[in-house]
């Protein structure tokens, strides 16, 4: 095992024995903990391991990476070096989508760990560019951002020292995620699912289902009651549509939209 493992994955309920494990990536400013009741959610046959990005929490004297292609790289590399083979799948929410196609990507052209599929969470497709320059608005334009999402708890933001910090980490990650680009013609080899919430200010049901274009694989779209973190009110509901999908990729059924699990 890497020495690096521990340093970028989280196993707050380690499941030796599961056949199969789940990788999370969060969302632009987003640490691992945010995940915390998605793992303590899901069912003992899925083992959560959460990736915590550098900068943030009990790794916020490190800079944030610079690009998404960098951040992925490094986080496949630390996959590909755990001596566990069981089968991966990986989920991601937001930046962390776009991170998922690109690890499971990368897992894919080198023959690492078997990735059984991906499941991308509130995130337009990649291949759906927009220009967009948050990561160079002023402090107060931030705020608005994520006040607009509901992402960060304002009350957390009243502290200037967490404000800060939570400013800089979020100017990192949504640079990275900004400056991306898809390289045209990368597609998947596994499934390909998408969650989105139905009033997502930022993920249109036609961005959802542009990442279809994106798996040679089956695909679906599964929606939520909710904006782009539907998944914080509904952990349970999510982790049982992540369960079912994770059935699915075994056993692929035709592509379409699901609703959301109930």
């Amino acid at each position: 095992m890497s020495p690096d493992y521990d340093l970028w994955i989280r196993r707050y309920h380690p499941r030796p024995d599961s056949p199969v494990r789940l990788v999370c990536l969060p969302h632009a400013g987003g640490s691992a903990s945010f995940f915390y009741p998605l793992s303590a959610s899901l069912p003992a046959t899925v083992e959560a391991l959460v990736v915590q990005y550098p900068g943030r929490q009990d790794r916020r004297t490190e800079p944030c990476a610079e690009s998404i292609g960098a951040l992925a790289g490094q986080i496949a590399t630390v996959l590909r070096a755990s001596e566990d083979d069981r089968p991966l799948a990986l989920f991601g929410h937001s930046m962390g989508s776009v991170l998922t196609f690109e690890v499971a990507m990368c897992l894919e052209q080198d023959g690492g760990a078997p990735v059984v599929g991906v499941i991308a969470s509130g995130r337009r497709s990649p291949t759906r560019h927009i220009d967009e320059r948050v990561h160079l608005r002023d402090d107060a334009g931030l705020l608005a951002e994520i006040t607009a999402l509901s992402g960060t708890s304002m009350a957390v933001l009243q502290d200037e020292e967490i404000r800060l910090a939570v400013l800089q980490t979020l100017r990192g990650d949504y640079r990275a995620v900004e400056t991306y680009r898809y390289q045209p013609g990368a597609r998947l080899g596994c499934p390909l699912s998408v969650f989105t919430g139905d009033s997502d200010p930022r993920v249109s049901r036609e961005d959802a289902w542009a990442w279809q274009e994106l798996t040679s694989a089956a695909f679906r779209l599964r929606e939520f009651r909710g904006g782009h973190f539907y998944l914080s009110d509904q952990w349970a509901a999510v982790a049982r549509a992540i369960t079912s999908e994770l059935a699915t990729f075994s056993t692929p059924a035709a592509a379409g939209p699901t609703p959301a699990a109930s």
